[in-house]
């Protein structure tokens, strides 16, 4: 339960802080939110099943190794939210302006989410994390909830919650979290 909450804590904040919610948004403002919503879930599916898999992989690293690549990795992580990349932005607001049949919007949502999440920065903290704690179930699930929190947030209170926070404080304030998780890592690699 506890790597359950702590994934969907640091992924929660990271993707937060990532454009991909915009992309969501903009799918939203020119679909219905409930289908825009039913493609975005499934991609995050397939997403999060990816990156657990490749946590699984690395985590068969000998334990020294292993540590030292969580530190590298969630340092990337943070440099990735840290950087400013607002290219998946421009590629959202050219999506077709008519509105398509159901199958068409949720394939669209699925398609758009899928390709601006590859390589993402949580994509790499999924995996990071299914390294780290030995417990892919856990990390996986975690991960696919704040995903989806997140999502839905996008859809139906994305203009509110930026009004509330800004979401430069929500990028250093997960930043932040990579760094101390890296140091952390690197600690216990140094230990061995």
């Amino acid at each position: 339960m506890l790597v359950i909450a702590i994934t969907f804590g640091i992924v929660a904040l990271a993707e937060l802080a990532d454009t991909s919610g915009l992309v969501t948004l903009v799918l939203a403002s020119r679909y219905p939110a409930r289908l825009v919503l039913l493609g975005v879930a499934a991609a995050f599916a397939v997403q999060v099943g990816i990156a657990v898999a490749a946590g699984s992989l690395v985590a068969l690293l000998p334990e020294r190794v292993l540590e030292a690549t969580v530190a590298v990795t969630f340092l990337v992580g943070a440099v990735l939210l840290l950087r400013e990349d607002d290219d998946d932005d421009d590629d959202a607001a050219t999506l077709g302006e008519t509105r398509g049949t159901r199958w068409r919007v949720v394939a669209t949502s699925f398609g758009v989410t899928l390709l601006s999440e590859l390589g993402d920065p949580s994509h790499i903290i999924i995996a990071t994390l299914a390294a780290r704690y030995d417990d892919p179930l856990a990390v996986g699930l975690g991960a696919l909830l704040a995903l989806w929190a997140v999502s839905a947030l996008a859809v139906f209170g994305g203009h509110r919650l930026q009004r509330v926070v800004p979401v430069r404080w929500v990028i250093r304030v997960a930043a932040a979290v990579l760094i101390v998780l890296a140091a952390l890592s690197a600690i216990e690699a140094i230990r061995g």
